[in-house]
């Protein structure tokens, strides 16, 4: 037993330290910016986006080539009813009584009126 006592009072033991929590490196982080869906997403909304856009201009430029359309005909309506206008004026004028009697008496024409003929009915 003496040896056991030699080698018990030669080991010293380890005073024991409670155990210290080991320090966590950070994790990298591996979340991106945007998900894969998230991502699909914003490109689904920036076609709807631009396919809309896209469908605006053509409607205003459709809306502006009929406007410019209805008022170059509105300009060929105002002339052409000028023009009417004027051509009845011309019509009245020329188709009085005197004008037309003028007329006849120039081509030869007399009255006479037992050439004319009375057509019964309406």
């Amino acid at each position: 037993m003496a040896l056991r006592n030699q080698q018990s009072e030669t080991y010293i033991s380890r005073p024991s330290f409670p155990e210290q929590p080991q320090i966590q490196k950070p994790a990298k982080n591996n979340k991106k910016f945007l998900s894969k869906g998230e991502k699909i997403l914003l490109i689904c909304l920036l076609s709807v986006v631009t396919i809309l856009s896209i469908m605006i201009i053509q409607t205003q430029t459709a809306v502006r080539s009929t406007t410019t359309d209805i008022s170059q005909i509105e300009k060929q309506i105002d002339t052409t009813s000028k023009e009417n206008t004027d051509l009845s004026i011309q019509v009245s004028e020329l188709s009085t009584y005197d004008r037309i009697w003028k007329k006849a008496e120039e081509l030869g024409l007399k009255l006479n009126e037992q050439n004319v003929k009375v057509v019964p009915g309406q």
